[in-house]
């Protein structure tokens, strides 16, 4: 029997079904988090066939005597995985001091995790890149600015999602940044790009061909959510764009992607501009695991499938013949609490019930990018998710 350790197998609360599926596929599942057992959902204690608890997944030792137990007891550790990006770089670490050859080792993680590193790669599959300058000092900053012009964007070159991102407009902001900033981070800056977000998901078999692929789009930053507390808006796509796809496929090749479930976000510009005309797709950055937060169900709602299983089949049989149904817009609404929203919660869920396949509150871990309380839908068509999305943030006329 093939063991697959899985890393926080409890966070995000969802992901015990990439485990129940490893398990109806013949894998040995092996847990370990800092959870407690008994607060375990019962789903994801059957989904596991032993869960080694830790007082902090931030100790490495402590998960890598949690993997060696498992070695000792079951034998050679086939797979190792948390799909999740904030422990990408342990689970490379741990893969690379146990032999683990089944994913991504610590020597790769300068292309797969820092957003300078990236770069090369996405200019070796033919897609442009912004200029980008590594924030040093104020003389260094202000030749870059000189180049590009203002605004910049300034965030941690190895970041998870949009924090200590910053848009940077003015001299003055340069200065506020640079005489703030964490001292211990390096920073990338980049020239400004005006457009929407556009991803490519997919999961990818050990010969980095694709064996489901679908994709999102985010019409405000998540930058623009984080740092002005807006709502969070994104949607599944009904069918990924040819140009989309293309350049998701080009960026498989050329990052040397195999056995992974994947995250590529790219621009779509929405005018003309330095990196090319209105509409190019061009790179933003990799993500070497799923879209966050509840988007593997929008997946589902949107291709009527289920991804949770392609990918257990991908890492069990290296294929999945899984169906796809109709499909679907899948959108997310994502309220801030606090806002004087026109349609209360009772009305704007009970207006869109037939429509309306999750409701939730967002865990605080969360919250920054998404919002406090969330709504996923299906609609048919684009028109009538524009309207689901006008009624989620209209705001009364007297406030």
């Amino acid at each position: 029997m093939r063991n697959f350790v899985f890393i926080s197998p409890n966070f995000p609360t969802n992901y015990w079904m990439f485990c129940r599926e490893l398990k109806q596929n013949g894998l040995r599942v092996l847990g370990i988090g800092d959870q407690p057992y008994d607060e375990l959902n019962l789903d994801l204690k059957s989904s596991l066939d032993e869960y080694y608890k830790v007082a902090s997944l931030e100790n490495y030792e402590e998960v890598y005597r949690a993997v060696g137990f498992f070695i000792h007891k079951y034998g050679r550790i086939d797979w190792l995985e948390s799909n999740n990006e904030y422990w990408l770089e342990q689970d490379a670490r741990l893969r690379t001091d146990f032999h683990i050859t089944s994913g991504w080792q610590t020597a790769d993680l300068g292309r797969i995790k820092y957003k300078s590193g990236m770069k090369e790669y996405y200019q070796a599959a033919g897609i442009r890149t912004a200029r980008y300058h590594i924030v040093d000092d104020y003389d260094g900053c202000i030749k870059f600015i000189n180049e590009v012009g203002y605004p910049v964007i300034v965030k941690p070159d190895n970041g998870v999602g949009a924090s200590h991102t910053y848009k940077l407009k003015n001299e003055w902001g340069l200065w506020e940044f640079l005489s703030t900033k964490e001292p211990k981070v390096r920073y990338i800056m980049e020239e400004f790009v005006t457009a929407e977000v556009n991803s490519y998901d997919a999961i990818i078999d050990s010969n980095g061909k694709p064996i489901f692929e679908t994709g999102n789009v985010t019409p405000n930053s998540i930058m623009d959510i984080v740092n002005n507390n807006d709502n969070s808006l994104y949607y599944i796509v009904k069918d990924l764009a040819d140009d989309v796809r293309a350049a998701g496929r080009a960026t498989v090749k050329s990052f040397g992607v195999r056995s992974r479930f994947v995250h590529f976000e790219f621009f779509r510009l929405t005018c003309d501009q330095y990196m090319g005309k209105k509409g190019d797709v061009v790179a933003l950055e990799v993500n070497m695991r799923p879209c966050g937060g509840f988007s593997p169900d929008m997946m589902n709602y949107a291709n009527s499938t289920d991804v949770y299983k392609i990918w257990a089949d991908m890492i069990a049989f290296d294929r999945s013949t899984k169906p796809q149904g109709p499909h679907y817009f899948c959108a997310f609404a994502g309220r801030r609490d606090g806002k004087p929203f026109l349609m209360n919660h009772e009305e704007f869920a009970a207006k869109y019930s037939k429509q309306m396949r999750m409701m939730e509150r967002i865990p605080d871990a969360l919250s920054g990018a998404m919002g406090n309380q969330m709504y996923v839908a299906v609609f048919p068509t684009e028109e009538e998710m524009n309207a689901f999305y006008a009624d989620a943030t209209r705001l009364r006329s007297d406030s």
